[in-house]
């Protein structure tokens, strides 16, 4: 008895609950034990309590001390701590008290600051160190009574960490198990898809413990335990906000840590509260490349929307739902399989090529010129949806852009070069274009020139019943432009023109009737390149589609994007 009290006495103090008063209160030593076994007493305290995981924070370079308390003699004991966000040092040793430090019930107490002085100044007995980031565990079948100090310190940076203790490891099992072979199998590898299998943990099936899987997914390596990868997801998503400095963090501050509290601020139930996930779920990350996937209590999971020819790392975890604690399994990594490399079409100098592209689907061009070139002149003409291009010069990219409609684009020559044209197609449908290649003047080129903007201008101002006038730009180049006219219905939008209208069509695949004029126009200065019409013999009130087509040397001919114009009802 004489050896308990001198325990109390101690951890009263770490408490403070005597900070007020110079002197010890003699007390009912039956009422102290039970209140040391109360664990919401610990509120607002650096004690573990006997069999519940706590959650710390640790400032970098501050060391932080936990103490615990072992009663009786012969006593097994377990202390686990799990570095979430980078290595730890923790130490743990055996605090030895002088004899006359135990405090009889009767007699004169000693001063306060004699007794705090008598705990700090010995340093106690080192029972384990370690300094790492693995999950490490001091296990001991017998210990002696007494009260255990546990250090921890994090050199590199402020971190997160979790720490459980019991007295009693055999019963309590906090941790899930891990199968006799706990590796992390790659059963099926795709170019975006990884099929994982592991064998399932004890825990669930032998002991009846709600335990489920959470698998997390990454380009830079495994991790060891859950709360290094949440804390890597990102401060929000972790298992708990980083504390502001200055405050005394607690790890029995309820708001913080997962208890539910009562109306007085403290827990009626002791244990952890059960973050139950019955669903797959996952938390993405705001700016890097990691994920985390709850499956439930299946053991095999197939990772999708992978990059081709990308190393990942996987990792499982067995989560207990009840407790929220989990285990690593080993974890494992591998590369995806590479894209299916197609055949890649060879552009020949000036001609055009006309390119069927699947759904979602990819095509690869080549120009190589033959002789010395200052420029390359690239045109790209959209029949249907629009189709993202990307130009590479002998490895160097050189532009990267969705098009649709017409886009002609001005490339950099270098001698001997070359180029690779990756086309990839919409995801609402099939695509169909036509490109072409050259390094001839433009002069000479079968599509014809461009201006930079292929708009349709309408001026609503001289718009009548019966007429409309609109504008459009030319180029330097003499080139042939034809307008047509067709009538809609007067709810005809864009996206009825886009699935209606192939805009590779020519002038060829329209009425007669809808012909309205074609004339030749260019400007030596670009700044005045501009034309005007106006379409007469128009009815009042109804809605028009107009089209513009310039006509190249070689009869190859590209639309202006098509105006929606509307007659005055009454003049």
């Amino acid at each position: 008895m004489r050896q308990c009290k001198g325990w109390s006495v101690v951890l009263l103090v770490l408490l403070g609950l005597g900070s007020l008063a110079q002197k010890l209160p003699t007390r009912d030593e039956g009422l102290f034990q039970m209140q040391i076994r109360d664990k919401s007493l610990f509120h607002d305290s650096s004690v573990i309590p006997d069999g519940a995981e706590i959650s710390g924070y640790l400032f970098r370079d501050t060391p932080k001390r936990y103490y615990f308390v072992v009663e009786e003699d012969n006593t097994p004991l377990s202390v686990t701590v799990t570095p979430c966000d980078a290595p730890l040092e923790w130490k743990l040793t055996l605090q030895e008290l002088p004899e006359e430090a135990s405090g009889e019930g009767s007699g004169e107490p000693e001063p306060l600051d004699q007794q705090k002085q008598q705990v700090t100044v010995d340093e106690g007995t080192e029972l384990f160190t370690y300094k790492g980031n693995d999950v490490e565990s001091y296990v001991a079948t017998s210990t002696p009574s007494g009260l255990y100090q546990l250090e921890l310190l994090s050199t590199e940076k402020d971190s997160h960490f979790k720490v459980y203790a019991t007295t009693t490891p055999e019963s309590d099992q906090p941790y899930p198990e891990l199968p006799y072979d706990p590796r992390v199998d790659v059963t099926s590898l795709g170019r975006t898809t990884v099929t994982l299998a592991w064998k399932p943990t004890p825990t669930g099936f032998l002991m009846g413990q709600p335990v489920q899987y959470c698998v997390v997914i990454n380009k830079e390596h495994n991790f060891k335990s859950m709360c290094a990868a949440e804390a890597k997801i990102s401060a929000d998503d972790a298992f708990m906000m980083v504390p502001k400095p200055g405050r005394d963090f607690s790890p029995f501050d309820f708001s913080h840590f997962g208890f539910v509290p009562s109306d007085n601020g403290f827990s009626k139930d002791r244990g952890l509260t059960s973050n139950k996930i019955s669903r797959a779920y996952t938390i993405k990350p705001k700016s890097s490349d990691i994920q985390k996937v709850c499956i439930g209590n299946k053991n095999i999971y197939t990772v999708a929307e992978l990059k081709p020819d990308t190393q990942y790392y996987f990792d499982v975890f067995a989560v207990n739902s009840a407790t929220n604690t989990s285990t690593a399994y080993v974890g494992t990594f591998a590369r995806t399989k590479e894209e299916a490399r197609q055949k890649t079409v060879e552009l020949k100098d000036g001609k055009v090529s006309d390119v069927f592209i699947k759904r979602k689907g990819s095509k690869f061009l080549r120009f190589a010129p033959v002789s010395s070139h200052q420029r390359v002149t690239l045109f790209v003409h959209t029949c249907l949806d629009s189709v993202q291009v990307q130009v590479r010069r002998d490895g160097k990219l050189l532009l990267s852009q969705n098009v649709e409609g017409v886009r002609q684009f001005q490339l950099r020559g270098k001698p001997k070069a070359k180029y690779l044209i990756r086309l990839r197609g919409s995801r609402k449908g099939a695509s169909t274009l036509k490109v072409l290649a050259t390094t001839k003047p433009s002069s000479k080129q079968p599509f014809p020139s461009l201006p930079e903007d292929t708009r349709i201008k309408a001026f609503d101002k001289l718009r009548t019943c019966s007429s409309v006038t609109v504008a459009w730009l030319g180029t330097q180049d003499r080139n042939k432009y034809c307008i047509y006219r067709k009538e809609v219905a007067e709810n005809y939008g864009e996206e009825q023109r886009r699935r209606e209208q192939n805009q590779c069509a020519g002038p060829e695949t329209r009425r007669k009737s809808e012909k309205v004029l074609c004339k030749y126009f260019h400007s030596p200065n670009l700044q005045k390149a501009v034309t005007t019409e106006t379409i007469a013999g128009l009815e009042p009130g109804k809605t028009y589609l107009l089209d513009v087509y310039v006509v190249g040397h070689s009869g190859h001919s590209v639309k202006y994007q098509s105006k929606l114009v509307k007659t005055r009802k009454y003049c």
